[in-house]
Formats: C-alpha cells, structure tokens, sequence
C-alpha cells in the first residue's frame, strides 16, 4: 500500500530525543528570529512586482497574504508545539499521513528553501548595485553582468547576475566552514531591518509627497486577474506571500527550543503579527508618494513583473522613476521625495541584512534534508559532518550551487512565485495534519490548542489553495514538474531504503564517529560552527 507507512508519533519524539538538536533558544529569540526571517526581500525588493501586479490594491494584497498566513501560524502553533523536533511539516505529515506524502512535503520544502535563497540573492543583488556601487562609488556595472537573460533589464543585454551569483557562493562558503553565529548577531540585524523600515514609514506618511489621491484607482487591474494571470489584488497576494513566508522556519527550530510548548507558539504568532502592521504601512507610503500604479499592455492588463516587455517600458523616459521599475523599491521612494541619504542608509540595511536571509534559508535547507537523511529517505552520506568544519558540507555545497546558477538567470519576481508554490503546499499539508491529529490522538496534550480549528484548518486549506491558483501558470506548473521528478527519487531510492520500511523505528546514529549534529545550532549558541538561521 502507497500510504500505509505512517511513523509513530511517539516514535517520531523518541528519535529526535535520542538524536536530538542542542536546545538553546527562549521566547524572545524565537520571535526575533521569526522577524528575522519574516522581514527580507519581500518587503525590500518585491514591492515594485507586487505594485506592477496590484498598483495600490498591493495593500489589499498584503492583507490577503497575511490572513493566510495567519491561519496557517495558528495550525503551525498547534502542532509544531505538540511534535517539537526538527523536519517542520515533512515530520508532521509522516506522523499523521504516512512516508510517501510526508516525501512530497519534504520534496516541496527543498524546492522553497533554495529557490527563496537565490530570490533573496537577486534581491540584495539590486541594492548592491543600486546603493553601494551607484550611490557611493559612482560605478553602473554592465547590464551583462548585473542581470540574467530572463531578469527585469534583460532586454537591455542582460547575461548574468555576477552580483547574485557571487553573495550566493560566498554564503554557502561560510556556512561550510562553520562561520560562528549568535543571538547577538540576529538581533542586531533585526534591529537595522525594522529601524530601516521604521525610517522608512516615518517619512513617506509625514512627507508633502503623500497625497490620498495616488491610491486611485485603487484596483487598476482588478480584485482577480484571472486564472494562472498572476495579476490583480489577488494575484499579488500570490507573490507577496514571500514576504510572509519566514514564519514556518520558526516551526523548524523546535527542537532546538526550550520550552517548546510555550515558546513556539509565542514565536510563530508574534512575528506574524508584527510583520503584517509594518508591511500594510510600508505599502501605504510608498504608494501615497511616488504612486504604485501599473505599466498597462495594450490589452489593459499589466505586463509582467520581470518580462523584457516591462524593461522596455521602464527604459522610457515616463517611467524610468516609477516604483514598479525599480529593483530597489524603497530606496528609491525615499531618493524620489527628498531623501537621498536616508534612502541610501536603508539601502545600505538592506545591503547588510538580506545575507543573513540567505545563510537561514540555505542553513534551514540542511535541517530537512538532515531529517529526511535521518529517516533513510535520502543518502546517509548527505548527513556527514565535516571532521574540521563540524558542518554537513556535502548537502550544504550542493545546495549553494543550485542556488547561487538560479540566482544569476533568474529574476526575482519569478523565484519568489516559484517559492511560493512549494511552501503553499508544505502549509496546506499542515492544516490537514493537524485536524487528523486531532482525530487520531485526541487526548494527546497539547499546550497551544487552535480556536474553533473546524473553521480554521479548512480555511488554511482554502486559503493556500487560493493563492496557489491565482500564481502565473508557469509557476504552478513548476511544483507538479518537480513533484514528478521527486517521485522518481521516491520509487527509485528512498523507498526501498527507508528506515520505517525496513521496520527500524528508532533511528541509529548516523555515523557513530561523527560530531554531534549539535555543533550545529541555531542563532543563541556561542559554540564554533553555529550558523544563524534563516533571517
């Protein structure tokens, strides 16, 4: 039977429990870090898609995505708290749904982790070029060399994202050798991004720039743009999920949480929250300024975001300052209004921040894939941890490369919709585990309980399931593609090798020999090799 290998949950606790990750991190560093992860190229760099997908109604867009993800905080609050070990959803759906679904889960996890990582690299490719070498050193890199053939501007002769490429190895280098990390470090950089952001919304709605009248119409392109259009308010909503997106990692350091049962909760909501009230006012002054209104085809529908239709516009003299043209949106505002330096100090915090972005997403790769390694699904050999470095090098160089080649033909518009659809399905899968752990072990303790979850586990289904349907069409088609791809590795490999397959319930160490995965942590412990998570 296809789906009749289901792990224990008890299992499942007795195995993180005898290969367990260190735990070190309180309340505060969970929601910090959740902010951390939370705040990146979503906001920094996707406003000028979302604007060119939504115009004004991006603000609606933000709040459809936040809704979504609010819903989906609350199913992950209930069951990241209840099954505290590493693997986020892929260990919740093989608890509740069995191995060949959990794989899928798993499968559509590897897919966001990296193409999120290469979206966050073209991101901080923008400022990097727009702030530190325009600004300050007066040097326009080559159209060749600061966008790919398929990136906004790459009509104008765009080859490769040297810039993207580059951050992306230089990162994966780092997290390799075992760069060490703390708490510290994330806060600080929390503490620029939200600054910057603060700076930003500060003088964008005090400004004499803003005028009410910018946000009219407010829906130029419409409350849906159409099945696989990815235009409209809803449309978006699609592609700003991005900018949500960080909250689940919080799910995935649940194993390396004290006091989970009230820590993670507290981590996963409280970011949420906190991201949703600065993006609806980061979007409301960058539209009130500057105006966020489309680039309209000739068919009255928005051209796309990153299309070489869009760069030729962008190239006119009409719209070479216009929000949706810029790769760094909020920079911009803020030079468009007067404030220049200001502008440039927010471009140098994105600058700064958005590598520690990478270096969680690629670090939270390593988490599943070591939990899936763990369970036999994939090869032991990925696991390995460097003698010297004390890092799982293998996995971590694999994954750099793959990222760091998308990073430089892709653009970033398309990355993040690409992303999206893996994570939408990875929070769709959840919703269903935690209503089915609600009938198969209903007197299972559970400290964070999710309200009336009759409404809100199939609202999380509907909600994902929305935005999923309202991407570009090439970027759902992405998942199943890959997901057919993943079913090859399944039926070829990881099933025959399986651990629960063979009967082993409790996994053995790895390799006896090895360092303790727990040279590993995440961002709160000062041990040599500890890299920051995903913020």
């Amino acid at each position: 039977m296809l789906l009749d290998r289901v792990k224990p949950l008890d299992a499942i606790l007795a195995t993180a429990k005898k290969k367990s990750l260190h735990r070190t991190l309180g309340a505060l560093q969970l929601t910090l870090f959740g902010i951390g992860c939370i705040i990146g190229t979503g906001i920094f760099v996707l406003t000028s898609a979302g604007a060119q997908k939504a115009g004004p109604g991006l603000m609606l867009a933000f709040i459809i995505a936040g809704a979504v993800c609010v819903v989906a905080a609350l199913c992950y609050a209930e069951i990241a708290a209840m099954i505290p070990v590493a693997g986020s959803a892929y260990t919740y759906s093989y608890a509740t749904m069995g191995e060949f679904l959990a794989w899928t889960v798993g499968w559509a996890l590897v897919l966001e982790y990296a193409i999120a990582a290469s979206a966050v690299s073209v991101g901080w490719s923008g400022y990097f070029t727009g702030t530190i070498l325009n600004e300050f050193f007066n040097f326009q890199l080559p159209a060749y060399l600061s966008a790919g053939p398929l990136a906004l501007g790459g009509a104008e002769g765009g080859f490769i994202n040297l810039p993207a490429l580059v951050i992306a190895l230089l990162i994966t280098w780092l997290l390799m050798i075992g760069t060490t990390e703390s708490a510290r470090v994330n806060a600080v950089l929390v503490a620029i991004k939200v600054a910057a952001l603060t700076a930003f919304i500060g003088l964008t709605l005090t400004s004499a720039y803003f005028d009410p009248d910018k946000f009219n119409p407010f829906l130029p392109a419409g409350l849906f743009g159409g099945f696989g259009s990815g235009v409209g308010a809803v449309g978006a909503a699609a592609t700003i999920f991005f900018a949500y997106v960080g909250f689940d990692a919080v799910s995935t350091a649940a194993e390396e949480t004290k006091n989970p049962q009230r820590n993670v909760p507290i981590g996963l909501i409280g970011s949420l929250l906190f991201c949703t009230v600065f993006y609806i006012l980061v979007a409301a002054g960058a539209v009130g300024t500057i105006g966020g209104q489309p680039i309209m085809g000739p068919n009255g529908i928005p051209f796309p975001a990153g299309s070489e239709e869009l760069a030729r516009q962008c190239a006119l003299p009409e719209f070479r300052d216009a929000l949706v043209c810029s790769n760094e949106a909020l920079a911009h505002v803020l030079r468009q209004i007067g404030w220049s330096g200001v502008g440039n100090m927010l471009g140098i915090a994105a600058f700064l921040a958005l590598p520690s972005v990478i270096l969680i997403l690629l670090f939270g790769q390593t988490r599943i894939f070591f939990v899936m390694a763990r369970d036999g699904l994939l090869p032991e050999k990925l696991s390995e941890v460097h003698p010297k470095w004390k890092t799982p090098y293998i996995v971590t160089a694999m994954t750099g490369v793959v990222v760091a080649i998308a990073a430089a033909f892709l653009p970033v518009g398309q990355l993040a919709d690409i992303a999206n659809a893996g994570t939408l399905y990875a929070f769709f899968m959840v919703a269903i585990a935690v209503m089915l752990l609600r009938k198969q072990s209903p007197g299972r303790e559970r400290p964070f309980r999710v309200p009336a979850l009759v409404v809100i586990g199939p609202l999380t289904v509907l909600g994902t399931l929305f935005l999923f349907f309202n991407l570009p069409f090439e970027a759902m088609m992405v998942l199943p593609i890959w997901s057919i791809l993943g079913f090859l590795v399944y039926f070829g490999y990881s099933r025959s090798r399986s651990h629960l397959g063979k009967g082993i319930v409790e996994v053995p160490e790895l390799d006896p020999n090895a360092p303790p995965i727990d040279a590993l942590p995440l961002p709160g412990t000062p041990v040599p090799g500890s890299p920051e998570t995903r913020g």
